[in-house]
């Protein structure tokens, strides 16, 4: 249930609207579901009331304070539930409206000089509570705070009457479109509110620039209009942006302020975001061993290990883990616009769900993102990924951490109590996991045939290092799909000189594998990652490989020579034992 509060000046006016067709005559049956006293005259449902008296009503004490009452003196609350809700009945509705009036201070409970209100509704799923703002004594009414009020008193209802329970927020979300600002979208074909596109153009611009001179260029190139505000000293004190087309009704450029489109993207709160200063490796440099990836492969597998070491420290670092958040903010932003078209559209949709998990009221002390900052913006300069070979490799392993990440970020928030940035969260890995699975689909399938195609006793080998080293916890892994894949990279792990036990233990003891649904797809890019493999199968290895022989383990024969990735193929079922 969404109750949404605004002031206004003009009582006729707003009654003409309610009891109206409604802009694209949407309204029907307007009618009286509660008033003050219960006995206020409805235009709706008495032929002989009319709109100018039920004003003259409710406008009653606002005439009798004269100059005393406030220019805007009509306090306007449109109350809608869920479109999944059950169908409220007008005494649950009038239950409603009284509540909120009682909730916000408009008319106490038993105080006869409470506001005059009165509550239309025109539509199944959702009342306008109109009231006029001057007591019976002619006092103002103590409104502070009204709309957390309301959103307070809204969560209670829910809860009493069954309908959907709206997670509460806590003042840090951006600015939603108003219903002019959607309507006018819908009217002009577009897709997005100005507001939205804003928005996310913005967030997209800061997330690969470094200097505060590189922000405002990339705003410029993204197509945007953008007017710096400056002091008499010639210091930019703030910016404002619009997009090209969109004007007023006077045909000027209808101009937003950075501030008005989200709580962090004013121009100080930019600068301090900024100010930590570029990160201390070059946003390409890798810090696994490096190779001749392709420049998007290359920035992806290092955004892969930041993000890694962004969800440890979510973990560990308590509250300083807020700066890590934004961090991961910046670096969905990037990978959304340089993504391939098959995941361009989820990973966009991630990228504006977890914008919400970025802000909260808890400030890190000794906020250090740099890391992540350099990530996205190695991701940027690097240029779009192909959905193809070792880019769609490489983007499936960073989607796969970023899972993992989104999930901690979850966590985190949910031990803080914020509601709203943990669905997002976990929202975000939905899209994330979704995104994953189209990008992962041919490499993972390349790596399965290969390891079915390994000989029956090599597989055997692996399949017994694999229980061996899994946790009893996390050994469901044997019966997902990727089991061969998991082998095979073994197997290409073991040709590059790795020992499979040891290294495989490195990947287990990176972070928790509990909150993944696959855990030997996770495990098998942590593995490629550390042993600098390709991600895509069909990709050359970067560095010379040179024959070595494996490290010796108990029940591993040190003399034996590293298997090839694939020696011959071997149909399943010419093997001793079955298995997936």
């Amino acid at each position: 249930m969404v109750p949404k509060i605004r002031r206004g000046s003009n009582t006729r006016g707003l009654l003409a609207y309610l009891y109206g067709p409604g802009k694209r005559d949407e309204h029907t049956d307007p009618h009286l579901v509660g008033s003050w006293d219960g006995f206020a005259p409805d235009p709706g449902r008495d032929p002989e009331a009319t709109l100018s008296r039920l004003a003259a009503a409710l406008d009653l004490r606002v005439n009798q304070a004269g100059t005393q009452a406030p220019a805007e003196h009509v306090w306007h609350c449109s109350v809608r539930t869920d479109p999944g809700d059950r169908l409220l009945t007008d005494t649950d509705w009038a239950t409603i409206a009284r509540r909120l009036v009682q909730a916000v201070n408009l008319a106490p409970n038993g105080d006869p000089d409470g506001c005059r209100w009165v509550a239309v509704r025109h539509a199944d799923d959702h009342i306008h509570i109109l009231a006029t703002m001057v007591r019976g004594d002619l006092r103002r009414p103590r409104l502070n705070y009204d709309k957390k009020k309301a959103q307070a008193e809204c969560r209670r209802i829910e809860k009493e009457m069954g309908l959907r329970q709206l997670t509460p927020g806590d003042g840090t979300a951006a600015k939603k479109p108003t219903s002019a600002e959607r309507f006018k979208a819908e009217r002009t074909g577009r897709t997005q509110t100005p507001r939205e596109t804003l928005h996310t153009t913005v967030r997209q611009a800061l997330a690969g620039a470094a200097t505060e001179a590189e922000f405002f260029t990339r705003l410029r190139a993204a197509g945007l209009r953008v007017k710096l505000r400056h002091a008499p000293s010639g210091d930019v004190l703030g910016y404002t942006v619009a997009l090209p087309g969109d004007r007023n009704r006077d045909a000027a450029p209808i101009w937003f302020a950075g501030s008005t489109l989200a709580p962090d993207l004013s121009l100080p709160k930019i600068r301090q975001r900024l100010a930590a200063g570029p990160a201390t490796t070059e946003p390409n440099a890798p810090l696994e061993t490096p190779g001749r990836w392709s420049p998007p492969a290359k920035a992806r597998r290092h955004a892969a290990q930041t993000a890694e070491h962004a969800a440890i420290r979510l973990t560990t670092d308590g509250d300083e883990g807020a700066a890590q958040l934004v961090g991961v903010g910046g670096l969905l932003d990037a990978v959304a616009q340089t993504s391939p078209a098959a995941t361009r559209a989820e990973l966009a949709a991630a990228a504006r769900t977890f914008e919400r998990a970025t802000r909260s009221h808890i400030r890190a002390e000794q906020a250090d993102n740099r890391a992540l900052r350099s990530a996205a913006r190695g991701i940027i300069q690097a240029g779009g990924a192909l959905g193809r070979g070792e880019d769609s490799g490489a983007t499936a392993m960073l989607l796969s951490t970023l899972v993992l990440v989104t999930l901690a970020a979850a966590r985190w928030h949910s031990a803080r109590g914020h509601a709203q940035q943990a669905a997002a969260s976990r929202q975000t890995a939905e899209h994330l996991r979704t995104a994953y699975r189209q990008a992962a689909t041919t490499p993972l399938q390349a790596m399965r045939e290969q390891g079915r195609a390994l000989p029956e006793a090599d597989w055997q080998r692996y399949d017994a290092t694999i229980r061996a080293t899994l946790p009893t916890t996390t050994q469901r892994a044997d019966h997902e799909p990727t089991w061969d894949a998991l082998a095979a990279t073994l197997a290409q792990a073991e040709q590059a000189g790795h020992d499979p036990q040891t290294l495989l233990k490195e990947a287990i003891a990176m972070r928790e594998l509990e909150t993944a649904q696959d855990i030997s797809d996770v495990l098998v890019w942590r593995l490629r990652r550390l042993a600098n493999l390709p991600t895509h199968p069909d990709t050359p290895r970067p560095t010379q490989i040179a024959t070595v022989r494996a490290k010796p383990t108990p029940g591993h024969p040190a003399t034996r020579p590293a298997p090839p990735v694939a020696v011959r193929p071997a149909a399943p079922e010419q093997r001793g034992a079955p298995r997936r």
